[in-house]
């Protein structure tokens, strides 16, 4: 048993602090064998140790084995952010008679660090008052064949779209194309009927601390500027380009991380004047109206009085009242949210969409999609409130099979089936971050390579043209009995159909894990014109097939394994394409004087990693780069992993090794540094790190190498840091002068411009051999 427990805590990844986790009980009893009750309670005891002194935040994972503790098949709570221990009652699907369940609980300290508990177990005899599991629909079959009916007066929810998630800084290198390629990969993404065409797009309310793969900056840095919002980053200019290729386009936004002025209570009133005056911003500056508010904290779910008292009557009153509400986009909790709103109509009537993330789990592989994940409630569905898969998949598009493209589309497919969701949101819509940083291969596409205009168009892109081509938002709704599975033991099978809510067009996305006869009716009250078919599969995707024509209302298909099909009486769809330029590397030798943007831009090819670089004026009147977050922020997953320490940024190529690199720095206060060999996010590399009152440091990650000061360092003065590598060695200038040398390991990786939260400047960065 220990050697499985110690390849769960490898798998869960996090580092191991002196706190503990003991006394696991389920009914307030150890390991009990006698369990009648259908919803069971669990609790523990959280020994504090190290920094913490309680616990901060736990995950509750049950199985039907220990070895399925690393992906539970029976319940996982997923993270959540709270210091009790318990009871908790189960959430999970009905528990059977005679079940021996495996459990374990991970907590996190209120100062980080991580604890694992060992496995313990209950045993389920004759369950008192059992409940009923929900069964998908499966299609029925006659001599193999499967039967679908389509009919216009069947029932079925309002389709809401399929839409992605611009945050956690995965679009940051998007923003750096230049025309014709930015506005090609553009089309792909936003475009109807050309590309994926994405119908919603969420993006992040950046808050200038690490959000995922970077930082994003702020709309109001300080208090002062809450009364002046900025428009910053380029969420705003995402927005305004989707906006511009589909009207329709539906837009929300959504914080990771906060600005330190509004630490430590986040939902407050002047949290929720922050929440507003960015749709003053997107109003006011690039003529957009949103139409969502994710009133919450990424995956730190939200405040009811907050929502309640503050957020909507502020909406209101400065004339957002068509601005909806939507949360609490979870990463845990079983829909709770629906148990809170029974007795609290006020609440209810204010969040008009309930959205969780990672319905399906995060098993990613080619099983994915018949992982138990977060499944919606029974509840949840008998409310009739729209529900959303509202952060999801997070893989990279470029495989078709494991966790890829094909698992994408059954999952579609599957949210409707078992959870009567009508809107998934992905993350990420494209992966245009440099390589090595955090998820650097998530993304339905890839653009990471704006120096040469190169991108990459997935299979995702077009397995989620096959739903987002043929139907639209609002204007169609699903045929419930048309919507099943072809096997009951697995969703990786499916078709759903859909109508025109108005009229008598319908499609109908199929998805096949083996080779399928399929004979569908098609009811008087639908189209029974011409079918156009649209096929992916491994081998290629989106590709029209010839039409065919019903003959009595009838037609009937072989459909190959493992691709997937959409059929319908609409047409317009198509596969987009462009010429798309050679990929070259990162042009080396390197100059950035920062005169080609103007003041407030973003810097052209730097990625944030944490605090937020913009271009600036300078004394003389030409530009530099500066630093402008002034305080540590709200660290988002503050909890649950190590902060990313100080403002910095990376340029240049991760297989960089032997170079000189240059920066001019002026220190308003605090620190400085630049840094070489840099392999991503966390500073892990090579920094020389100078204070404004002279003193330098050699840093290799978090060791000091070597240290001392600079004689007659003018504090009020522009001075010139440089770092030469070369093989071990390693050299360290300030104004021409070397004050170190020393051997260390030979790397490779990107150049870094790091501060301390204060104003400090850079200019006249160079990169050479």
């Amino acid at each position: 048993m220990r050697t499985r427990l110690l390849i769960l805590i490898v798998f869960i990844g996090f580092w191991v602090n002196a706190h503990e986790i003991k006394n696991l009980k389920c009914e307030n009893q150890i390991n009990p064998s006698g369990i009648t009750n259908a919803r069971p309670h669990f609790s523990w005891t959280f020994v504090p140790g190290g920094n913490s002194t309680e616990q901060g935040g736990y995950r509750i994972m049950m199985a039907t084995s220990i070895e399925k503790l690393q992906y539970p098949d029976i319940w996982d709570t997923g993270p959540t952010s709270t210091s009790e221990t318990g009871p908790f009652e189960y959430c999970g699907e009905p528990l059977k008679s005679g079940q021996r369940i495996y459990w374990m609980v991970t907590a996190w300290g209120n100062n980080r660090g991580v604890t694992h508990s060992e496995p313990a177990w209950f045993e389920m005899v004759e369950i008192e008052n059992p409940e009923t599991p929900f069964k998908p629909h499966v299609f029925d079959q006659e001599q193999g064949v499967v039967k679908i009916a389509l009919n216009g007066d069947d029932k079925g929810r309002v389709f809401e779209g399929i839409g992605g998630v611009s945050a956690g800084a995965s679009t940051d290198l998007l923003y750096d194309y230049e025309d014709p390629t930015r506005s090609q990969i553009l089309d792909f993404l936003f475009k109807p009927k050309f590309g994926a065409g994405f119908q919603h797009l969420k993006v992040e309310m950046g808050g200038g601390e690490n959000s995922t793969c970077g930082s994003e900056p702020s709309h109001a840095i300080t208090r002062e500027e809450l009364q002046h919002p900025v428009s910053r980053g380029y969420e705003f200019w995402l927005m305004k380009e989707a906006k511009n290729r589909n009207p329709d386009m539906i837009l929300e936004y959504l914080p990771w991380s906060f600005p330190a002025y509004l630490k430590p209570n986040i939902f407050n009133k002047e949290s929720a004047e922050y929440f507003v005056t960015f749709l003053d911003v997107a109003k006011k500056q690039w003529q957009l109206d949103i139409d969502w508010v994710a009133a919450a904290e990424n995956e730190n779910y939200t405040n009811r009085d907050w929502l309640v008292n503050d957020v909507r009557p502020l909406l209101n009153a400065r004339g957002y009242e068509n601005v909806k509400i939507q949360g609490p986009d979870d990463n845990s909790g079983d829909w709770k949210i629906f148990n809170e709103f029974e007795n609290d109509k006020a609440f209810d009537d204010v969040v008009e969409a309930v959205g969780y993330h990672y319905v399906t789990g995060r098993e990613f592989n080619e099983n994915m999609v018949d992982g138990r994940g977060r499944p919606t409630t029974d509840k949840a569905k008998n409310t009739g409130k729209p529900l959303w898969a509202s952060e999801d998949w997070s893989w990279t598009g470029k495989d078709w099979g494991g966790a890829g493209a094909l698992n994408l589309a059954r999952m579609y497919n599957k949210f409707y089936i078992r959870d009567r969701i009508t809107k998934t949101l992905i993350w990420a819509p494209i992966g245009s971050i440099y390589e090595t940083v955090t998820w650097d291969k998530a993304g339905a596409m890839k653009a990471n390579s704006p120096w040469s205009g190169y991108y990459e168009v997935w299979p995702t892109i077009w397995a989620t043209a096959h739903t987002t081509q043929f139907a639209e938002p609002h204007n169609w709704r699903y045929l419930d009995d048309a919507c099943g599975l072809f096997d009951s033991d697995t969703y990786k099978g499916s078709a759903v159909a859909l109508k025109e809510t108005n009229g008598t067009d319908w499609s109908l996305i199929l998805c096949t894990e083996n080779k399928e006869e399929v004979e569908i009716k098609i009811a008087e009250n639908l189209s029974n014109g011409k079918i156009n078919i649209w096929k992916s599969n491994k081998e290629e995707q989106f590709i029209g097939q010839e039409p065919i024509y019903p003959k009595n209302g009838t037609i009937r298909l072989s459909l190959d394994a493992q691709s997937i099909y959409s059929l319908t009486t609409t047409s317009g769809q198509q596969k987009g394409s462009y010429e798309i330029p050679d990929k070259t590397s990162f042009p080396f030798p390197y100059k950035e004087g920062y005169e080609d943007r103007k003041v407030g831009d973003l810097p052209k090819y730097h990625s944030d990693q944490t605090g937020s670089f913009e271009i600036a004026l300078k004394e003389d009147g030409t530009q530099c780069l500066k630093q402008i977050v002034p305080e540590q922020g709200y660290d988002w997953m503050r909890v649950y992993r190590r902060s990313n320490i100080k403002p910095n940024t990376l340029i240049g190529d991760a297989t960089w090794k032997n170079y000189t690199c240059s920066v001019d720095v002026f220190i308003e206060g605090g620190d400085v540094e630049i840094g070489g060999r840099v392999t991503g996010s966390y500073l892990k590399g090579y920094r020389f790190q100078v204070t404004k009152e002279g003193d330098w440091k050699m840093l290799f990650d978090q060791e000091t190498l070597q240290n001392g000061s600079i004689a007659n360092f003018d504090p009020k003065m522009w001075h010139k840091l440089q770092l030469k590598f070369n093989g071990k060695a390693i050299e360290a200038f300030v104004d021409g002068q070397r004050v170190m040398k020393t051997s260390y390991q030979e790397k490779n990786g990107y150049v870094m411009l790091a501060s301390s939260y204060d104003g400090n400047r850079f200019d006249n960065l160079e990169i050479i051999p």
